[in-house]
C-alpha cells in the first residue's frame, strides 16, 4: 500500500501526482493508493477548501475524479474552479458551496492531518510504503524500487510463515 499525505496547492504534490500516476499503472493491481489530506494552509491559502472540495466528491463517489482535476488545474484553485469541476462531475454547485461554507469536511482533513503529525509527516508530500516512511526521493525509478523491495519482504515473511 502506498499512502500520501498531500497538499492540492503544493507544488512539489503537484510535480508527485504524475508520477504516482505512472506507478499506480506499473503496479496496476498489486497496489493500493490511499490519498490523505495535510493542507499547509499558511503556505496555500486555497489548500484546505480544495481539500474540502475533493472530500464533498467523495462524498458522492466521485473522490479520485476531483482528485485529479484538482492536481491537474492547480493554477486555478479557487472558489470558480472548484464549482466548474464539481458541474463537470455533475455534482451540484449549490451543494459545494453549503459544504464549503459550513466546512463540512474539515473534520475528515483535521483527522487527516493530525494523524499525519502522530506519523511524523512534516511536510509534503510524505510517502508511506506498506505503514513505513519514505524518506528517499519520489522520482518514478526510486518509488518503484522501494515498492519492490517492500512487495519483496513482505512476500517472503508470508513464505516463511508457513
Amino acid at each position: 500500500m502506498l499512502v500520501e499525505y498531500g497538499d492540492y496547492q503544493c507544488p512539489y504534490c503537484g510535480e508527485a501526482y504524475s508520477i504516482v500516476k505512472d506507478v499506480q499503472k506499473y503496479f496496476a493491481d498489486k497496489l493500493a493508493f490511499v490519498f490523505r489530506n495535510f493542507p499547509l494552509t499558511r503556505m496555500h491559502p486555497e489548500a484546505e477548501n480544495a481539500a474540502e472540495t475533493a472530500e464533498f466528491a467523495g462524498a458522492h463517489g466521485h473522490f479520485w475524479e476531483m482528485h485529479d482535476l484538482l492536481y491537474e488545474n492547480q493554477d486555478a484553485l479557487g472558489p470558480e474552479f472548484y464549482l466548474a469541476a464539481a458541474k463537470e462531475l455533475g455534482l451540484s454547485g449549490e451543494e459545494l458551496n453549503e459544504a464549503l461554507r459550513q466546512h463540512a469536511f474539515k473534520a475528515r482533513i483535521r483527522s487527516d492531518f493530525r494523524g499525519g503529525l502522530k506519523s511524523g509527516v512534516n511536510g509534503t508530500p510524505s510517502f508511506f510504503i506498506d505503514g513505513k516512511r519514505h524518506d528517499g526521493p519520489f522520482d518514478f525509478e526510486t518509488l518503484v524500487a522501494a515498492i519492490d523491495a517492500e512487495l519483496r519482504a513482505s512476500a517472503y515473511a508470508r513464505t516463511a510463515g508457513h
